[in-house]
């Protein structure tokens, strides 16, 4: 059955098609998540039965608050937003991947949890690529040291990098963000290949999703495009 949120899918889907090609990328490289934070779960089934099974979200509380309502809808979801330590055992079990790993702490406190599920989790490791003090991640010069170390935990799986564009019209200066990340990629994938391929680069946004495309992002996170501009008063 056809939906709006269906409609948009496929547009901004047919986007990522024509970007890939204009940069000479294979499309079926680059994944779009629907990024369901605030959306009520009647909306995000949409989104699931349009053939986008893997939504990030933003809260442990509304992974939480949404659960019972997908349970009949096989899905996946990725935090992308800051995970507090307080709420990890809150997290683990609900989602297949933590994008926002950027301390130590948060790594340790991680593998002790799942240590005691007796149970693994892929993650990715957030870097702030901008310097903006509004943003969480790890310096990118400190970047390789905080993988290093969490290398060492047996009970997570670092999948790649995330990053989170400027927060400017500057084509340049997001460009520059999403170029940095690429960098530590393959400076990662040097260093640590018999760990991990670090194949997924997320990165990008509905607003940034060209420039994303066009310096390598696998992932784009993707909400206001999908469905529509957020309400967070309501959140």
């Amino acid at each position: 059955m056809s939906s709006l949120i269906a409609a948009k899918l496929a547009a901004v889907q047919q986007q990522i098609q024509e970007i890939a090609a204009h940069c000479d990328r294979n499309p079926q490289s680059i994944t779009l998540m629907p990024v369901s934070k605030t959306v009520a779960p009647e909306t995000i089934r949409e989104a699931i039965a349009a053939g986008y099974p893997l939504l990030g979200e933003n809260k442990v509380q509304e992974i939480q608050s949404k659960a019972a309502a997908l349970a009949d809808m096989p899905h996946q979801v990725h935090l992308i937003g800051h995970l507090q330590t307080n709420k990890v055992k809150d997290v683990i079990g609900l989602v297949s991947c933590v994008q926002s790993v950027d301390s130590l702490k948060l790594a340790k406190k991680m593998q002790q949890r799942l240590e005691f599920v007796d149970s693994h989790l892929d993650i990715l490791i957030q870097v702030n690529t901008s310097g903006e003090d509004s943003k969480n991640g790890i310096a990118p010069e400190q970047a390789l040291d905080l993988i290093d170390a969490v290398c060492a935990f047996e009970r997570l799986s670092i999948k790649g990098l995330m990053t989170i564009g400027a927060n400017t019209d500057n084509e340049e200066a997001i460009r520059a963000c999403f170029r940095q990340l690429r960098q530590l990629q393959i400076a990662a994938q040097h260093k640590y290949g018999a760990y991990s391929d670090f194949a997924v680069l997320s990165m990008g946004m509905s607003a940034d999703m060209k420039i994303a495309i066009e310096e390598g992002s696998t992932l784009l996170r993707v909400g206001s495009a999908i469905f529509g501009a957020r309400d967070y008063a309501a959140s």
